[in-house]
């Protein structure tokens, strides 16, 4: 092992040029209670970087580093128990560590506990609360949440209508690399027949949107009335 002490981000980075160095520096440092160290070879495990895939030992180092006091530990720890990543699904415990990331200042936290709460899972359903999770996140600068802002004001969701107000939201988010507040963006703008801009955000959106999201919005596009947006996808028919 190398005697000079690296990064643990760094260490993470290394594990495709010197696996078994990197791994055994960094299973050093959590194993001694770096809460960022447990955090990353919870990581390293979920994705396959460690020396296995596994689940169960990710989530079990997340665990650690949650209880170590570190923020997005507890963030991870919650997605582990909402998406059954190497335990049984659970979404009362997943509310349980969202509400401390939350609580720790953690933008994701917010986002993912106001995700629970406006569809009652694991908690008592409070669309009052997601939103403010919501904007709260969003003035930190979350690109999702303020997309979700924009949805929110748009829908009357949590909080008084403001049609008005949601063009605004959904610009931020598209500005800040959202693909969903790049499709929220590009809608309006297809209402007000801004055509050429339109394309572009969806363009952005179609490069970035995740798997769900395409499968959604390409059957939407190719049936649009107007030529260029249904040219965006006309190639993968």
């Amino acid at each position: 092992m190398s005697s000079t002490v690296r990064d643990p981000q760094t260490l993470l980075q290394q594990l495709a040029d010197d696996p078994d160095s990197a791994m055994q520096e960094l299973e050093q440092r959590a194993q001694n209670g770096d809460a960022v160290a447990q955090f990353l070879l919870g990581q390293a495990c979920m994705e396959g970087r460690a020396r296995t895939l596994d689940a169960g030992t990710g989530m079990a180092w997340f665990e650690r580093s949650a209880n170590g006091g570190l923020a997005v530990a507890m963030n991870m720890l919650g997605r582990c128990h909402e998406l059954g990543q190497g335990t049984p699904v659970n979404h009362e415990l997943a509310a349980v560590w969202y509400r401390k990331a939350s609580d720790s200042g953690l933008d994701w936290g917010m986002y993912n506990l106001a995700n629970l709460l406006a569809t009652g899972r694991g908690v008592g359903r409070d669309e009052a609360a997601a939103y403010a999770l919501y904007l709260q996140a969003a003035e930190a600068g979350h690109a999702k949440s303020m997309n979700l802002v924009g949805r929110c004001l748009e829908e009357g969701s949590g909080v008084a209508a403001d049609p008005g107000a949601a063009p605004g939201w959904y610009l931020r988010s598209a500005q800040a690399g959202d693909f969903r507040g790049q499709a929220s963006h590009a809608s309006l703008l297809l209402a007000a027949g801004n055509i050429d801009e339109a394309v572009h955000w969806l363009q952005q959106a179609l490069a970035h949107g995740s798997p769900s999201f395409l499968t959604q919005i390409r059957p939407q596009l190719a049936g649009s009335v107007h030529a260029a947006i249904r040219a965006l996808v006309s190639d993968e028919n």
